[in-house]
């Protein structure tokens, strides 16, 4: 691994204890080795996520966390979309890294101590469209060779644990070798 030059920091954080869209905003997380965000429906080895346990419920978790970038919900303004932090369901919200042009590998240390490894990319769905009618094609481009863009953020498994809330510096350690682009998980 190579520590990157790029910080950021989080923004908000957010958990919810039940399956649903939306997460609450709270003061702090705790993020727990091997598992995800303390308290949260998709804490756990094996995937959480409704469809997907419909589909294999013995899949590894690869989802355990949702970071999603703050820049995002400001281009998403200026389309007409008024979003606030854990609105779309993620459990941190953060600023100054482009999280989307990140490699597959990345591990983010989110404060003192927390460290998350990045495995993909957040596969926007219908459940934005049933928050915001547009909000799922308003989180999708194309890039000039036609290849579809997810902005909806990205997904990660926890390596280390610890505490995470708003204010909280971000540091990048990107993988070494040959770098892997981010695929939907």
């Amino acid at each position: 691994m190579s520590t990157s030059s790029a910080t950021g920091r989080v923004i908000a954080v957010a958990a919810d204890g039940r399956h649903g869209f939306s997460k609450p905003v709270r003061a702090s997380i705790r993020l727990l080795a091997g598992l995800g965000v303390e308290g949260d429906t998709h804490l756990g080895v094996t995937v959480q996520h409704r469809s997907r346990v419909a589909r294999n419920p013995n899949q590894p978790n690869l989802r355990q966390v949702h970071l999603i970038h703050t820049e995002l919900f400001d281009e998403l303004r200026r389309a007409g979309f008024e979003i606030e932090p854990g609105q779309v369901g993620e459990n941190i919200a953060t600023r100054g890294i482009d999280l989307l042009a990140l490699p597959r590998g990345t591990r983010l240390q989110l404060g003192a101590n927390a460290v998350v490894e990045l495995t993909g990319l957040r596969n926007p769905c219908v459940q934005l469209d049933r928050f915001r009618p547009g909000l799922m094609k308003a989180t999708l481009d194309h890039a000039p060779d036609g290849t579809l863009i997810r902005k909806a953020g990205v997904m990660a498994i926890v390596l280390a644990d610890g505490e995470v809330q708003a204010g909280d510096a971000i540091r990048v350690e990107l993988p070494s070798g040959r770098h892997r682009a981010l695929a939907p998980v």
